[in-house]
């Protein structure tokens, strides 16, 4: 079974790297420094070494036939310590003594002796250890037959380096001692602020977004949010997407709003026709003495026919939802809203209606959908009608450019209520309270211009709507297909 890692936290692991990193600094300094110091110290070593063997060597040449003389170990300046030896021609170790304090040299011992064997006298320097005398540096010299050797002890310069590793080591540990310390709340201060970064989002993910109403959720402090620190930048892009969650979540309960008014409206629509079926039901059922059969008929047919015109706009309105692709033909805009003013003239002969159409040579062309577009210009239409007094003239024009064509639906009727005037593409929303009714109409289900907003962004346009009292239009804004050279020129109004 594998052990699972145990997780640091970043303080701890920023506070281990500096440590470490701390570490092998001193440690390779220490070193370096140690071989710099030893290097110094073994060359000014080499080159006493290299005095003592050439004095050595004259005192030596003055006794040229006695080879185991070393009566110039008496003489005085040889330093305490330094070992001498003669050497026959054979490189044999003939004498050797060290020089004493306060007394005569001392011969060495036959082990001591046999230290030195091998050692060729050709200047060369040699580290060797001499029994019951420790480590010596020792060099060769041969001079016209005279060959010596001549060595000092390194005791000195092992005890200097010893001591400067030990001073640099102490100083290193006590450096690193307070480094570490100072590092450690060095790091905590300055993590401080990311570690309240991390506290807001702990917070904020204990909200519940899954259900009520989440406001007010806690943001990273402005001193958090400088852009100039990383921890700033982290900051920042925190409470940017705390409000992108906020703006998430009022925007679903919006729709979720508009989703349960939607299926209460929709509900009371369906609800009316079907209790007006079940009524005339119920009353044919108990005789046709209480109505006549025929008008009961008749009015069964015709809530009906208004029940299956909702439906049939509740499924329209799920379509272009869904983003169901419409079919593509090239349409020309003039010859519908000519059709479906046709249609409004018949429907509504108490209004006076207008085409107006500009003269080109080339006809306001899009691409898209004939059916839904007679439909999005059939419920303009129809809404001037229902909304305005007879007598109200109703103007439809179609222009063109390059890049657009624009169909405008204006009327001079009283107006659209300036609280209703931003909603009024929402579905089931009714006018009924600030534009006047013709008389003898029922009133649309507040479909309308919801399906005529949802026909104009599938087909990649935009609507608009301006209204005061005496002039309301509506302007559908519709891409070309592909370039119309639309010339100016006059306008041509047909009078209803």
């Amino acid at each position: 079974m594998t052990a699972r890692p145990v997780a640091r936290s970043l303080r701890a692991r920023l506070l281990l790297f500096v440590c470490a990193t701390l570490v092998v600094v001193c440690a390779a300094t220490t070193f370096t420094t140690a071989l710099v110091q030893r290097a110094s110290l073994m060359g000014e070593l080499d080159r006493r070494v290299s005095n003592a063997a050439e004095r050595s060597l004259g005192g030596a040449a003055l006794h040229r036939d006695d080879q185991a003389n070393l009566s110039f170990l008496t003489e005085n300046g040889h330093p305490v310590g330094m070992l001498a030896a003669r050497l026959d021609v054979h490189g044999r170790v003939v004498s050797a003594a060290i020089v004493s304090q306060d007394a005569p040299p001392q011969s060495l011992t036959a082990p001591q002796r046999s230290a030195l064997k091998g050692i060729a006298p050709n200047g060369s320097q040699h580290t060797v250890p001499v029994p019951g005398l420790g480590t010596y540096r020792i060099t060769g010299l041969d001079s016209d037959g005279v060959r010596v050797l001549a060595g000092l002890p390194m005791d000195d310069v092992q005890h200097m380096i010893d001591g400067l590793v030990g001073t640099e080591a102490v100083v290193a540990a006590t450096g690193l001692a307070v480094t570490g310390i100072v590092c450690a709340v060095v790091i905590r201060r300055q993590l401080r602020p990311l570690g309240r970064v991390a506290a807001t989002a702990v917070e904020v993910t204990r909200s519940p977004f899954g259900r009520g109403e989440v406001t007010g959720l806690t943001r990273v402090p402005a001193r958090d949010t400088d852009p100039a620190g990383e921890v700033g930048q982290v900051g920042a892009a925190l409470n940017r997407m705390i409000d992108h969650v906020e703006s998430s979540l009022a925007e679903r309960r919006r729709s979720e709003e508009r989703m349960r008014r939607f299926l209460a409206d929709a509900s009371h629509e369906l609800r009316t026709p079907l209790a007006s079926i079940a009524g005339y039901a119920e009353l044919m059922n108990r005789g046709t003495d209480r109505i006549e059969p025929v008008l009961a008929w008749r009015r069964v047919s015709a809530e009906s026919a208004r029940m299956t015109g909702l439906v049939e706009d509740l499924l329209l309105l799920a379509r272009l939802d869904e983003g169901r692709p419409l079919q593509s033909a090239e349409v020309d805009l003039a010859a519908v809203v000519a059709e479906a003013l046709w249609d409004a003239r018949a429907a509504g002969s108490g209004h006076d209606w207008q085409l107006a159409l500009s003269l080109a040579e080339t006809p306001a062309l899009v691409t898209g959908d004939e059916a839904r577009l007679h439909r999005l210009v059939a419920n303009l239409l129809a809404n001037a009608r229902e909304h305005t007094p007879a007598g109200t003239t109703v103007v439809a024009e179609v222009d063109a450019t390059r890049q657009r064509c624009l169909i405008r639906v204006r009327d001079d009727g009283p107006g659209i209520s300036p609280d209703l005037l931003p909603k009024v593409f929402e579905r089931f929303t009714r006018a009924d309270t600030s534009r006047s009714r013709a008389p003898g109409t029922a009133g649309g289900s507040g479909l309308g211009l919801a399906i005529v907003a949802a026909i104009t962004a599938a087909h990649g346009g935009r609507i608009d709507v301006q209204s005061q009292p005496g002039r309301t239009e509506f302007t559908v804004e519709l891409p070309a297909a592909g370039d119309n050279a639309v010339a100016s020129g006059s306008c041509r109004v047909l009078h209803g």
